[in-house]
Formats: C-alpha cells, sequence, structure tokens
C-alpha cells in the first residue's frame, strides 16, 4: 500500500490524515510518500511522520521527496493540499488589489474574487498531477481537499474525467460540531441529510435521537440565545448562518466568515452597521495566516523535540475513505463529483457535494432530487461563477475571467462593469506568470 501526500509541507494538515491513516490496520503498515516544493517543510513532517509511527508501533514507512512524478508513481491513494501562490505573494494579492476599489473579503479562497484568482492559479497544476496520475498509478484515487473545491473539481473532471478523483472538505462536520456545541448536545449523536455545492451545502434534515432540531435552532436565534460564542474560530461569531437560516429556512454547512462573502447581502459599502451586526470578520484570512507564521517556529521546535503523546483520530474524511475501499467497509461522507444526475435539479456537470457510499466500488453518490427552489437559486448564483472559470481554464479565454467576476454575487453588489474589468485586469498583471500564460497581461512596448 503507498499512500502519497501532495503538499506534505502542510505539516498540520499532512499529520492529521496520516495519523488518521495509522489508527486502521488495514493501512497502519503503508509506505507514506511526502512531497512538496519546500525541503525544510518536508523534512520536518518527515519527521513527525515518523514520529508518529514510532509511537504507535505498526510497520509502516516514511519516504520523502521534491518530485511529484516520483513521489505519486505506483500509489494506491493520492492526498493533496497545496496552495500555488503561497500566503504571500498571491493571498495578499487578492485582498489588497480588491481593497483599492472597495470590494472588500473575509477568506477570499472558494467564490468572490479572490476564489477566482485562486482557482486560475491552482487548476494548471492539479491538471499536470492528474497527468502524472493517468501515466504512473492510473488506478488511484485522488482525495483533493485544496480550494477553491468546486473550481478545482469541476475543472479535473472536464480534463481528466477517468481520473478517479473526490474533492473533499471539513465543513460538514465542524458544522455538526458547532450545532452541538449551540444546542449542548453530543455531536455524535446528531444525524444529517447535507446537499449543495461545496461551501454553500446545506442541512436538509438535523436531528437528535429522531428529533428535528431546526426549530430549537430557530427559537434560539430569534430569543437572542443563539448563536453562542464560536467553539472553532473566536474572532468568527456564527450569525451570517443564523440570519440565512431564518430567511431561507436552512442551515448552510459553511461558517459564517465563508458565507458573509457569497452572497450579496452582508458585506456592503456605506453599511458599517452590518458588518458590526453580524460580527463580518474583514481579511479574517490574511490574519489567521499571520497567526500561523507567528505560531510556526514554536510549532516546529515542538515537532522536533517534543515526546510523541497520544495520537487521536481527525475528523477528516481521507484515512476512513481509504480504509472503506481497502476493506469493503461500508462508509457514508459528504463528496465532491461532477454531477452526473445525483443531483438533477442543478446543472449536469457542475461540481456537487451529496452524500456518498464508499465501499470497494469507490465513491458513489446518492441522488438527492428534493432542493427547496430558494436554495437552487442561491446555489445556482454559485455555479455561474465556477462554470464561468473552468470555461476560462479549459477554452484558454481570458473574457471568462471578467464575466466570472462581473456574475459574483457579492463583486456584483459592490462594484460596476468598468470597475470589475479593472480590478480583473489589475489582479491579473499583479499575478504575472502565477496565472496561466492566456490570462497574463502583457505590458505595452
Amino acid at each position: 500500500m503507498k499512500i502519497t501526500f501532495i503538499g506534505a509541507g502542510s505539516t498540520i494538515f499532512m499529520k492529521n490524515i496520516i495519523g488518521d491513516a495509522l489508527h486502521f490496520e488495514a493501512l497502519r503498515d503503508a509506505t507514506f510518500s511526502l512531497m512538496d516544493i519546500d525541503a525544510q517543510r518536508l523534512g520536518e513532517s518527515e519527521l513527525f511522520v515518523q514520529k508518529m509511527i514510532d509511537k504507535m508501533q505498526t510497520g509502516a514507512r516514511v519516504e520523502k521527496t521534491t518530485n511529484q512524478r516520483q513521489a505519486v508513481e505506483g500509489a494506491d491513494f493520492v492526498v493533496v493540499a497545496f496552495q500555488i501562490g503561497g500566503y504571500k505573494p498571491c493571498t495578499v494579492t487578492d485582498f489588497e488589489i480588491p481593497k483599492q476599489y472597495g470590494l472588500r473579503q473575509t477568506i477570499g479562497d472558494t467564490l468572490g474574487i479572490g476564489g477566482i484568482m485562486r482557482g486560475l492559479r491552482t487548476v494548471p497544476h492539479l491538471w499536470r498531477l492528474a497527468a502524472d496520475i493517468a501515466e504512473l498509478c492510473p488506478n488511484a484515487l485522488m482525495l483533493q481537499y485544496v480550494n477553491p473545491m468546486a473550481i478545482n473539481t469541476w475543472a479535473l473532471a472536464e480534463r481528466y474525467p477517468h481520473v478517479n478523483q473526490v474533492g473533499l472538505c471539513h465543513s460538514v462536520q465542524n458544522t455538526v460540531e458547532e450545532i452541538a456545541h449551540d444546542l449542548d448536545l453530543p455531536k455524535d449523536e446528531i444525524t444529517h441529510r447535507v446537499a449543495g455545492v461545496n461551501h454553500v451545502a446545506f442541512f436538509l434534515e438535523i436531528a437528535h435521537q429522531g428529533q428535528d432540531l431546526y426549530p430549537a435552532l430557530r427559537e434560539g436565534y430569534r430569543a437572542g440565545r443563539l448563536p453562542k460564542p464560536p467553539l472553532l474560530m473566536p474572532r468568527c461569531a456564527n450569525k451570517v448562518r443564523y440570519e440565512v437560516m431564518e430567511h431561507l429556512g436552512y442551515f448552510c454547512t459553511e461558517s459564517s466568515e465563508h458565507l458573509a462573502e457569497y452572497v450579496p447581502w452582508f458585506i456592503k459599502e456605506g453599511r458599517a452597521d452590518l458588518i458590526e451586526q453580524f460580527s463580518v470578520p474583514l481579511d479574517e484570512y490574511l490574519l489567521r495566516c499571520e497567526d500561523q507564521i507567528v505560531g510556526w517556529t514554536s510549532q516546529t521546535t515542538d515537532l522536533r523535540t517534543a515526546e510523541m503523546t497520544e495520537i487521536l483520530k481527525s475528523h477528516e474524511f481521507a484515512a476512513d475513505i481509504m480504509n472503506a475501499i481497502v476493506t469493503n467497509t461500508p462508509l457514508t461522507v459528504a463528496g465532491n463529483l461532477r454531477n452526473a444526475g445525483q443531483m438533477p435539479q442543478l446543472p449536469m456537470g457542475a461540481a456537487v457535494e451529496v452524500p456518498c457510499l464508499v465501499d470497494a466500488n469507490g465513491v458513489q453518490p446518492s441522488v438527492v432530487n428534493d432542493l427547496p427552489p430558494q436554495l437552487v437559486a442561491l446555489m445556482r448564483t454559485q455555479i455561474n461563477v465556477q462554470e464561468l472559470v473552468v470555461r476560462a481554464l479549459c477554452d484558454e479565454d481570458v473574457e471568462h475571467i471578467y464575466h466570472a467576476a462581473m456574475m459574483d454575487p457579492h463583486t456584483a453588489a459592490e462594484l460596476d462593469l468598468r470597475q470589475i474589468r479593472a480590478m480583473v485586469t489589475d489582479l491579473l498583471a499583479a499575478h504575472g506568470d502565477w496565472v496561466p500564460e492566456f490570462a497574463r497581461v502583457r505590458k505595452a512596448a
């Protein structure tokens, strides 16, 4: 068994996935092949994996490489978690240039102008990875954790339909944990059914011991008892999702700081009252990145010197999926796949997130055909942007990048058409070689 991790310099995330795998008898003796372009971070990740193997006394082995083809050759599973362009320069650019036009963001990794630019940077390398997988490990499953998830999943399926892939996220698990926290319930006793597009999927059903939880969520919000101070992100009060639930009837799977920038209702020029009332954390992703940078030195020291304590299993899906396939043990997860009819109310070909059965036959989506029409309408506003980015990339048509920004709900609510065109041009020029050749802005002679 060979499990490859592309982007292994994401040490903590890598630790969760590989630590989870070491808990399963069928995976605990695998070879873990770690790949990253940052040799220092890669070495630290290798050290940490070896410590986990030693602590759990398994027969696993770890290898590292900066060569992607070497890493994927012969792999059974390929976990992907990288960020093209990094925090600096690219993410900072995604925030700073739109600010000059009065367009503010919170996270900027999924939709909106930040998500569009990240998709332009990310998809070409995912295509290169898919080409390596098709050649060197054609039967492998790609477990893809990279944002913008929906754009990536859609574009992969367009160019490499025969590469076996699923897009994975932890928004469903995190939201269940937050709801359990708000309602003082054990999270493991909550059942649910979720569907939509990644980060804008909704809980169609959520219950505790057969009791529908929506009445308690609505009553608690109206009475001002909910949401409680957040469990996972202390800076980010969870008010936006409750307000959307109040008006659309259902609870979104992604956090309030994300959702605030996917819709036109919460971040508005001249409406500081909305930012305050709903605790919208502008520039939140930049603050998180700075926090991580500050903490990284002490964190790496701990990785090298600290005694390995008990390795707890995370709530990520990747290792559970690998185990389910290898052992033919049925499992249900939320998975992002090309829409081949599993969500007939949304466009065919779009990347959609539905409950999926996993066993020796792979990742198999269930059919969800009962989305309320107001949720369908909201999801279409997201799909419009995703499709135009995918078309820009597949057809090498730079105009569709501008069209995607024009159709983005938050961007269109703040800027006029000429402002949007100027902003996108400035972003493409600033990104330079980070974006594909067809999208680069040529300087006048």
